[in-house]
């Protein structure tokens, strides 16, 4: 069973009037883990030292934050070319917003800006509540999907695009694990993207396969009509 962890919560269902007004009034908070989804593009100017000198101050920050429960990183190597220019993928994991927020202001965290910033020419951050039951394995490769709707895209419109996008794995074989969310960052770099799929691959094959395929293909006739922008960009999953 596919498990998805919205980032706005779900209010409990009960028979009570009385009951259900004070539900919702203290929502239940979500659950999983907080995906913290990072991608870098360069300047022109940064050397490919410049470059791993970033890597490198990134992949050392969960053995200095120990909020940081999963990293996973790579370089874009997505077919599609809807990269815009990002070329450095990397997806931190939290168990809840309090590690985030232990995070975003420590100490180790700000010497990796100071690393960056000299060599960046632009940052994605995108946050979303994930699913830990998915599928782990060894050699992902994880194809990252952002979707920026119309602004006069209907709500219904909106969900009938989550909704087809969630039914995938059980048209697509090739698809080995998948989880999707809408942002919840507080760090407004988001640039008008909301929502984020991930899907993962055992093998290029397997993104070969699902490109063109007829349930793919039928998605994108659901998506054409609500969407404005999309960005994408897959990359080969390592951890430190």
């Amino acid at each position: 069973m596919i498990r998805l962890f919205l980032p706005t919560v779900c209010l409990a269902i009960v028979m009570s009037a009385t009951v259900r007004a004070e539900n919702e009034s203290s929502p239940v908070k979500p659950t999983g883990l907080l995906r913290h989804a990072v991608f870098l593009d360069f300047k022109d100017s940064a050397s490919e030292a410049d470059v791993q000198s970033v890597v490198d101050a990134f992949v050392a920050l969960p053995s200095k934050i120990d909020s940081i429960v999963d990293l996973q990183y790579g370089v874009n190597n997505s077919p599609e070319g809807l990269d815009d220019g990002y070329t450095h993928c990397f997806l931190l994991s939290f168990k809840d917003e309090a590690g985030r927020a232990k995070y975003l202001p420590h100490p180790a965290h700000k010497e990796f800006g100071n690393v960056l910033r000299p060599h960046m020419e632009n940052a994605f951050v995108v946050d979303y509540w994930g699913d830990p039951e998915q599928p782990k394995l060894d050699q992902p490769l994880l194809h990252a999907v952002f979707f920026e709707f119309k602004a006069d895209a209907p709500k219904e419109g909106v969900q009938q695009v989550e909704n087809a996008f969630a039914a995938l794995p059980g048209k697509i074989d090739t698809i080995k694990a998948f989880e999707w969310g809408t942002n919840v960052s507080p760090e407004k770099l988001n640039q008008g993207f909301t929502h984020c799929f991930l899907v993962t691959f055992d093998s290029e094959q397997g993104r070969k396969e699902y490109l063109p395929h007829p349930a793919h293909q039928a998605f994108v006739t659901v998506l054409k009509p609500v969407l404005s922008k999309v960005r994408v960009l897959d990359f080969w999953a390592k951890s430190p």
